[in-house]
């Protein structure tokens, strides 16, 4: 991080040059702050000589009005560095996502990534403006007083920079320790974003089956740890202050306690209350707001830059980037779509389980609808089969490996927008279908890979809307080209583009967690056929019986057991009676 830090200052010389001039210009001011004050006792007032003196205090007034000058130009000259510096950051920022994703897909970016984008950058973008304005302060203030007590009386230094000294090396002493709590805060703060992104995607799931107490066990262990960083920032911050008291203090109590002495060996009493103006007025306040800085912004700073100086991985040099022999194994000719062995799973430890020792096997280039009452697990399962859920027991596997990928691999495969990929293994369409302000081409391409030739890619495309029965939606948007405003969309609309999407992505199982629910029956038929038709497998959560009855199989959910077979075997008295009511009031519905 220092080499970095120092290239970025040797690339702004200039206007380090234009602040360190205007800083110098604002030292005059604390010079002629004590001089002045000292010779107006000493060879006006205390002589007898009134005009002079006053003449003195005129001159210390008149720097006073330079120093509100030329902090003007300080101000002008920061800017010059700090917006920069917030520049450059954004864009390492979105460097650092983007390389991730590349990377590793399932390191793509999240909330902690947002967190760095926004917080991250303007608390770096403050903390360095609010660090350079008081490190300037000081630097150049010390030297006008320093500069001042030497022209008055050189001993006064050696009365007042000794306390002064022991004072700033108990306050940096402090500033180690307060950086590893800032970074352990920041970490947490990370963590915390996380936690809550993902739980936000399964507040529905969550609710419904009663997982509450489990989902405040996962958040409440990173409050309490927050909780515990700010007792230890506020424990150090009283260290910090007694720090600041010695170095604020000590020195005017070490000169008011040596006055009988230098006056005795012929300081003059003007020249001891310059002295004292000059800590009093310029160096003991120019000290406090260094201190302070230091304390907060400095620590800061230096936690949150380390966190963009960290190298982005990339897929050779960063081992959890690189592929494991079981991530993405080569699937047998006759392994299973996806598969679940004894799985169960529940929201929590005291919570009954939604799933239950579940065994299923989907077939490739099988179309499996899943149904059940509201809340019984239907999207649970889904979201087991995309790697978002880890189950409490058993085995979920997808094209023969396992859904979820370790920890080390960069966290939980939670997708991207939609939160189904970027596995290639899969594709999930939540019922929130994923649609964002760009063209319609975009919108539908989103999920596919590298298209090669922009031809071949634009005909797939139409193919895509022409199979789906987008051509309508399509041209009243403008074309392919055309632009996509979701806020301006119906959600039947938005769902319509987001299976488009499904449909040219490339993965081998689509996962529709009732992903065409705000669409009218006719639309979502057409839609469901077309990517039944298509290469690989559907699993679709239904929640219309003309939905159920074109799949070639259905799994029944009923919460104590789950039975699996064609929509005819399934309306069997002696296969599942909850399926037989589940049609009757589809049925009903449709009549009415």
């Amino acid at each position: 991080m220092a080499p970095e830090g120092r290239r970025f200052l040797r690339g702004h010389r200039g206007a380090l040059a234009r602040l360190a001039g205007w800083s110098l210009l604002e030292s005059a001011h604390t010079f002629l702050g004590g001089y002045g004050v000292a010779r107006a006792l000493d060879d006006g007032f205390l002589a007898g000589r009134t005009g002079t003196g006053l003449a003195w205090l005129a001159a210390a007034a008149a720097g006073a009005l330079l120093g509100g000058f030329a902090l003007r130009g300080v101000f002008a000259g920061l800017s010059d560095l700090v917006e920069p510096l917030r520049d450059g950051l954004v864009r390492r920022a979105v460097r650092q996502a983007l390389d991730r994703a590349v990377a590793d897909p399932a390191r793509a970016p999240g909330a902690g990534a947002v967190s760095r984008l926004t917080q991250q950058t303007e608390m770096a973008r403050d903390s360095f403006a609010g660090l350079v304005l008081t490190v300037r302060s000081f630097v150049f203030t010390a030297m006008g007083a320093f500069a001042g007590m030497a022209a008055l009386a050189p001993v006064l230094l050696l009365v007042v920079v000794p306390p002064l000294l022991l004072g700033v090396a108990a306050f940096l002493a402090t500033l180690g320790p307060m950086a590893a709590v800032q970074r352990g805060s920041l970490d947490t703060d990370e963590a915390l974003a996380d936690r809550l992104g993902e739980l936000g995607e399964g507040l529905r799931d969550v609710v419904a089956c009663g997982g509450q107490a489990a989902a405040r066990d996962r958040v409440e262990p990173l409050i309490a740890a927050q909780e515990t960083f700010a007792r230890r920032l506020a424990h150090w911050a009283a260290l910090r202050t007694l720090a600041l008291g010695t170095a604020g203090r000590l020195p005017v109590v070490a000169l008011l306690v040596a006055a009988p002495w230098l006056l005795a060996h012929g300081v003059t009493a003007g020249t001891l209350a310059g002295g004292l103006t000059y800590l009093v007025q310029a160096l003991l306040p120019a000290l406090d707001s260094l201190m302070t800085a230091l304390g907060s912004a400095g620590t800061r700073l230096l936690v949150v830059l380390e966190r963009f100086c960290d190298p982005a991985p990339t897929a050779a040099g960063d081992p959890a980037a690189k592929p494991r022999p079981d991530e993405h194994p080569v699937r047998p000719a006759d392994a299973a779509a996806a598969e679940l062995r004894g799985v169960t799973f529940a929201y929590g430890p005291g919570a009954a389980p939604v799933l239950d020792a579940l065994d299923l096997v989907v077939r490739p280039g099988e179309h499996l609808a899943v149904v059940g009452p509201s809340g019984i697990g239907k999207s649970t399962l889904t979201a087991l089969l995309a790697g978002t859920l880890a189950p409490d027991a058993g085995t979920v596997l997808v094209a023969g490996a396992p859904a979820r990928r370790e920890p080390d691999a960069g966290g939980p495969d939670t997708g991207g927008p939609h939160a189904g990929g970027p596995d290639p293994r899969r594709t999930l369409l939540p019922q929130q279908a994923y649609v964002f302000t760009g063209t319609v081409r975009e919108n539908l391409t989103h999920l596919s890979p590298d298209p090669g030739d922009p031809r071949d890619a634009d005909a797939r495309v139409r193919r895509a809307v022409s199979a789906l029965g987008l051509d309508g939606l399509v041209e009243r948007l403008g074309g392919l080209d055309g632009e996509v405003r979701p806020r301006l969309l119906s959600r039947g609309e938005c769902q319509h583009l987001a299976l488009a999407a499904a449909y040219l992505s490339p993965a081998p199982l689509l996962l529709l967690d009732e992903a065409t629910c705000h669409m009218d029956p006719r639309t979502e038929e057409r839609a469901e056929r077309a990517l039944a038709a298509r290469p690989g497998t559907l699993v679709v959560v239904a929640h219309r019986v003309t939905s159920a009855a074109r799949a070639d199989r259905v799994l029944v959910l009923d919460g104590t057991r789950a039975v699996c077979g064609t929509h005819a075997e399934l309306q069997l008295p002696t296969r599942s009676p909850l399926y037989r009511d589940l049609v009757g009031s589809w049925d009903g519905a449709a009549d009415g």
